[in-house]
């Protein structure tokens, strides 16, 4: 078969999919670019919050629109079809299949057989894991699902609850990475900082990252989606003594409010957010911290809002995203009273998007005429497109590499910086 595959959604989707593309591969199936050449197109599907579940509905109606021009198996998978699969199958009756959160190899077998529906316990996690494409990054999941009891959030619902890869199969999937001269290998799970608990008995992230620190070759490790409430001085102490871990804290507070905080069900007070802010800094200066905020929860006042903005002030985080809160079906939240204008939501989003490009700008300051090791990725007209340790893929911003001497892509080079906008920054090659 000729197969298209179009994800959605976040890195732990695209890993699934490149796995899923190896096993096809393996089994003899074409992977084609475009919907012309395809017999099949699978479509892997989002629902963590409102714009995603849109996104993926929209994506599905142009498929099935596309299908009256020309026929195709249309096969929708992943966190859409695991929650709402009953109602998308009577609503959408032209969608040939529907996969819900099912592993790769599962989903290969099931397309070979012509299965039409495949929707029962979630299997987020998987020992296979072939590859067939090495760019210059790959995602690697290390686990999924959740434990965790945030309020606002619904994803334990239809991704289960945690569950976590060995460390034996991760190395393994690493090493076949590395092999392919992947540079930049980035670990994803709901919440990395509880890898491990599950099998070894106690989160073992510092673990993971040892053993994959000693794999040979020219390579770097970025983590991502460490939950702040669980972020410990082991965890710390490991980055400061690996050599292929980078300085790349993903720390997602939500809030900077204690009220909102409680609210969230999160455990760390604002105060003690700020003072882990400080020890990753005072440890290792060079530090970037991402985080991620949501503005108009239930029963956020204007005082909860300046004091997030106050927060904000404080933390100065090199990379922030910020999000209007959705109700999510099934969850606390939903439930709570004290709903924030959808009008006045926007107005906070903007406020901290402002207030955000201002800070960024005087926190990435520090790194003007400083060196940076970047991997250096494209090359456009003027300059090369790189990452630093600051930059992860695709959320990010990039180095822009003036071409003053002629660069390999897909490899490390030491960069002087010489400007930023607060989001990129602009360098020259060393």
């Amino acid at each position: 078969m000729r197969i298209g595959i179009k994800v959605l959604g976040c890195p732990k989707n695209e890993a699934d999919c490149d796995v899923l593309e190896a096993i096809l591969r393996g089994k003899g199936h074409e992977i084609v670019s475009t919907v012309d050449e395809a017999d099949v197109v699978i479509l892997d599907t989002c629902c963590f919050i409102e714009d995603a579940k849109k996104e993926s509905i929209d994506e599905i109606l142009d498929f099935i629109e596309y299908k009256k021009r020309k026929p195709f198996f249309l096969c929708v998978k992943g966190c859409l079809v695991q929650r709402y699969a009953r109602q998308l199958v009577e609503e959408l009756p032209e969608v040939d299949a529907w996969y819900g959160v099912v592993s790769p190899q599962r989903i290969a077998e099931a397309l070979e057989q012509g299965v039409t529906y495949l929707v029962g316990e979630p299997e987020a996690v998987y020992d296979c894991a072939p590859r067939s494409k090495f760019g210059s990054y790959a995602y690697v999941k290390i686990a999924d699902g959740c434990d965790r009891s945030c309020t606002f959030c619904a994803i334990p619902s239809f991704k289960g609850g945690f569950r976590s890869r060995s460390v034996e199969s991760i190395e393994a999937e690493v090493r076949e990475l590395v092999k392919g001269n992947v540079k930049e290998i980035v670990l994803v799970a709901q919440d990395t900082t509880a890898y491990g608990v599950d099998l070894y008995g106690r989160p073992s992230l510092p673990r993971l990252l040892k053993t994959l620190d000693n794999i040979e070759g020219d390579f770097r490790i970025r983590v991502m989606y460490m939950h702040p409430d669980h972020f410990d001085e082991e965890i710390l102490d490991t980055f400061c003594n690996t050599q292929k871990v980078l300085h790349y804290f993903d720390l997602p507070v939500q809030h900077g409010s204690d009220e909102i905080l409680a609210k969230m069900g999160r455990i760390r007070k604002s105060d003690q957010l700020l003072n882990l802010i400080s020890s990753i800094r005072r440890v290792l200066p060079d530090a970037a911290i991402r985080s991620s905020v949501i503005v108009g929860f239930p029963g956020e006042k204007e005082k909860n809002f300046e004091e997030l903005l106050d927060f904000l002030k404080a933390a100065k985080f090199e990379r922030l995203g910020c999000f209007t809160y959705s109700d999510e079906e099934g969850t606390s939240a939903s439930r709570m009273n004290e709903k924030v204008d959808e009008e006045i939501a926007k107005e906070r989003l903007e406020e901290v998007l402002s207030l955000q490009s201002e800070l960024a700008k005087e926190s990435l300051s520090r790194f003007v005429n400083k060196e940076l090791e970047v991997l250096v990725e494209k090359a456009a007209r003027n300059h090369y497109i790189a990452r630093s340790h600051l930059d992860a893929p695709e959320v990010d911003g990039i180095v822009k590499v003036r071409k003053s001497k002629r660069l390999s892509l897909r490899s490390y080079h030491r960069v002087r910086v010489i400007d930023t906008d607060g989001f990129d920054f602009e360098g020259v090659a060393l």
